[in-house]
């Protein structure tokens, strides 16, 4: 088992930004509903909490206050690919450091925080606009996901 005593100050900071950015990634994806979409990225924490105990990564993980990157991006493009390196670095980390079991249960918690945003706000009449399912393709890719 993992646990984030594995991993430097830093890398340890990486791994927790990467959901954030992932929700983040969403929520600048398509105008309006950016109140509800920021209460699902919070309720996606709320709910990996009560699975407690499948996995000590993620307990520690979803345990700690999540971390945002504060930095001040000059747009909505800017930030995505910048928050699209933080997925992407996050997974190189847990998959140099973690058990398959682990990357696999990280790689399920983004996607499915970042599905939750995207569907928490009903944008042009659809429960998903075309941009967040775009945004949600290129998560996917960044998490080296197969396809859920």
């Amino acid at each position: 088992m993992t646990t984030k005593d594995a991993f430097s100050p830093e890398e340890w900071k990486s791994v927790l930004e990467a959901p954030t950015s992932a929700g983040m990634i969403v929520v600048t994806a398509a105008r309006g509903g950016t109140f509800r979409e920021t209460i699902a990225m919070s309720k996606a924490y709320v709910e990996a909490r009560s699975e407690h105990g499948k996995s000590e990564l993620l307990d520690d993980i979803v345990g700690a206050k999540p971390q945002t990157d504060h930095t001040r991006y000059h747009s909505a493009a800017e930030l995505k690919a910048n928050g699209l390196q933080h997925v992407r670095d996050a997974m190189t980390l847990l998959e140099s450091k973690a058990t398959t079991q682990e990357v696999e249960d990280y790689r399920n918690f983004v996607l499915t925080l970042a599905q939750k945003v995207a569907s928490a706000h009903r944008e042009q009449g659809q429960a998903v606009s075309p941009a967040e399912t775009e945004a949600l393709q290129q998560i996917e890719s960044a998490l080296g996901a197969t396809g859920s």
